[in-house]
């Protein structure tokens, strides 16, 4: 069965950094677009960055950009974002969301979802 677990997720000052880790079974992940997505109570859950298959292009949201960085491994079935100069509106709910083929950076093209993990910046 394919699953997808995060982990990584913390509670980190203003400033501080985080990597997170997500873990793929039930099949490989070459061929799999990969996405980060956040939720909070006042925000639907929407696309933080994302990374195709076959071209490797990579999306960021503006917030993100230049703090952010998405990555993968897939002979390890295994994707991460490096987060730098966390800000308390990088505050979360993080989820891992993978899908066949290259996608854009939209919840409803994923297929595939892990549990999420808490991430929290505040002083």
């Amino acid at each position: 069965q394919v699953q997808l677990v995060e982990s990584g997720g913390d509670y980190v000052q203003p400033g501080g950094s985080l990597r997170l880790s997500c873990v793929v079974s039930g099949f490989t992940l070459d061929y799999y677009a990969i996405g980060w997505f956040r939720q909070t109570p006042e925000e639907e859950r929407e696309g933080v960055s994302c990374i195709n298959s076959s071209d490797g292009r990579t999306y960021y949201a503006d917030s993100v950009k230049g703090r952010f960085t998405i990555s993968r491994d897939n002979a390890k079935n295994m994707a991460y974002l490096q987060m730098h100069s966390l800000k308390p509106e990088d505050t979360g709910v993080y989820y891992c969301a993978a899908s066949y083929g290259n996608r854009y950076c939209t919840r409803h093209e994923y297929d595939y979802w892990g549990q999420g993990t808490q991430v929290t910046v505040s002083s």
